[in-house]
């Protein structure tokens, strides 16, 4: 495309400019290059760009059809290609009273009555009117899913512990590994603990299994068959699987497959947000992302916060040959924002074909990583700044905490900002050498350290605030990644809803879990290491 030689043109003009320049030589860049938009903000100046890179960049955007694109997403067209669906998670948090039809189903209002059922639900369990199968409160819950079934409600719940209302306890079992489930429940009360198995299909290996363990817990506990009903909830489409489970049909709660695993936790997937916080802290977390949905749709490209991000990780990784992207949110409650945006984005566009299934001779996602800050500054932000890899990075953090204790937010925010124009500024040689010099070295040591305390920099980076971690902010940032995921698979030309590579590694684990179990002569399992794996693995466990 001429849009894209255009972006190489600009990385060439750009490659020996500054951005210290940039700042020096344009007083207004950080107020240009600041947009607004569902509670949050974006100061994206400190990224190596002009305003001719960034109208090229929107260029591209529309030469990839990408408003088309995005309303095709929102109104409920087929996006996923492959296996022919729409991806509406947009759809579960769109208020009441309008309408998107999918073969001919309004699932606005499908959404709206499993939200209903879901406040019936969560209010039961809060006034205590429905208890465990003693007459106890419930004190405990316990969700076991994997994938987006527990990174996403994981996050949420972490990131809103200040709206807890204290009642109920939540734990979550997503690894196969047996020390998982045994470690969790060794500290509950089979009395006063209910288990939500999350799961679209009802038939993921780790989720059944562990679901297994901790029904033969509670039965090998005091619980009876009959009472399993009052202690299991499920979030599945499989609905058959579930009863013969010994789960009641109506303590099944919907999913539909237009929503994937990594956009679920807006549906019943979020029960464990619901019951942590309320239904009415979970309503305002779904209209935080139904407010940067109507960003996303009405916000002009170059002014859209998502359309902004996502192209700005084109920019680096097609054109910059960047291969990771840090994610550094700088509060405590937001430490688990990284895992789920690793989901999020590479499952999405960890792609090798695009959506005709040709093979693609760019790169497209790259490795998303990061953790929470001021933590990493003692860790991999070496790296960062004096590492021969380009790293992008986002930094997140609100303006003010929901604990003041003494200065250690406005520390927290001086950490944040030092680090943004650390990787932007950096410490040239000149610096550094005269730095040491004011220490007292000699010219000699002067001369000899500088190379080892010069920072480059012009390294880039995003810098997203908001007010304060709430349900609704907590909202649109996830929503946010979300689009920003979905723009780039666009530009990629990519099915970011399939994640067929997933599938392959469970296909072969159906074959390979009867050789590590059966005492028969080993038939081959493809390759002599795996063979050899497989006879080590019966030996330690006397198969």
């Amino acid at each position: 495309m001429p849009e894209w030689r255009a972006l190489s043109e600009q990385k060439d003009a750009l490659q020996k400019i500054s951005m210290r320049s940039l700042f020096a030589n344009d007083p207004d860049r950080s107020s240009r290059y600041y947009i607004e938009g569902a509670e949050l903000a974006l100061d994206f100046s400190k990224n190596r760009i002009t305003d001719d890179t960034l109208a090229a960049l929107v260029s591209l955007a529309r030469r990839c059809r990408l408003e088309e694109r995005r309303a095709a997403l929102l109104e409920g067209s087929k996006v996923n290609i492959t296996e022919d669906r729409p991806a509406l998670h947009t759809a579960l948090r769109q208020p009441g009273g309008e309408e998107i039809l999918v073969d001919g189903v309004d699932v606005v209002q499908e959404v709206q009555k499993t939200l209903d059922r879901m406040e019936v639900f969560v209010n039961s369990v809060l006034d205590q009117s429905r208890t465990g199968f003693t007459g106890k409160t419930f004190t405990d819950v316990v969700s076991i899913g994997i994938g987006g079934s527990y990174l996403g409600p994981k996050l949420v719940v972490e990131a809103l512990q200040p709206y807890w209302h204290g009642a109920i306890s939540c734990h979550y079992v997503a690894n196969i590994d047996g020390t998982d489930v045994c470690e969790t429940l060794k500290c509950l009360n089979p009395e006063t603990t209910l288990f939500l198995i999350q799961s679209k299909s009802f038939r993921t290996q780790e989720t059944l299994e562990n679901s297994q363990v901790a029904r033969q817990w509670f039965l090998d506990s005091g619980g009876d068959e009959s009472s399993i009903a009052r202690h299991f909830v499920a979030v599945t489409a499989n609905v058959p699987a579930a009863e013969s489970f010994g789960i009641s049909a109506e303590n099944v709660f919907p999913m539909w497959d237009w929503v994937g695993g990594r956009y679920s936790l807006w549906s019943a997937i979020g029960l464990p947000i619901a019951l942590t916080i309320g239904m009415d802290h979970f309503r305002d977390l779904l209209t935080g992302a139904h407010a940067m949905d109507l960003h996303f749709r009405d916000a002009p490209l170059e002014r859209n916060l998502p359309v902004v991000m996502g192209l700005l990780s084109i920019w680096y990784n097609n054109f910059w040959q960047a291969e990771s992207h840090a994610i550094l949110p700088y509060d405590h409650y937001l430490r688990s924002l990284p895992d789920h945006l690793q989901q999020l984005d590479m499952e999405s566009n960890g792609k090798r074909v695009s959506e005709s299934g040709a093979s693609l001779d760019y790169q497209t996602g790259p490795v998303i990583w990061g953790g929470v800050g001021s933590n990493g500054q003692h860790a991999y932000h070496q790296l960062i700044h004096q590492g021969t890899r380009l790293i992008p990075a986002d930094f997140i953090i609100p303006l003010t905490t929901h604990n003041p204790v003494a200065t250690h937010h406005a520390e927290l925010f001086a950490n944040c900002l030092s680090q943004s124009r650390a990787m932007m500024a950096g410490k040239t040689l000149e610096e550094a050498r005269q730095e040491l010099l004011q220490e007292g070295a000699t010219e000699e040591t002067a001369r000899q350290l500088a190379p080892h305390k010069a920072i480059p920099g012009n390294k880039p980076s995003n810098t997203l605030i908001m007010e304060t971690v709430s349900p609704r902010t907590v909202g649109a940032l996830i929503a946010l990644y979300e689009h920003r995921t979905f723009v780039q698979g666009v530009i990629w030309n990519v099915d970011s809803f399939d994640q067929w590579g997933v599938e392959l590694g469970k296909q072969l684990g159906k074959g390979i879990l009867p050789k590590l179990l059966s005492r028969e002569a080993i038939r081959t399992a493809g390759d002599s290491s795996t063979d050899h794996l497989i006879r080590k693995f019966r030996s330690a466990n006397g198969v």
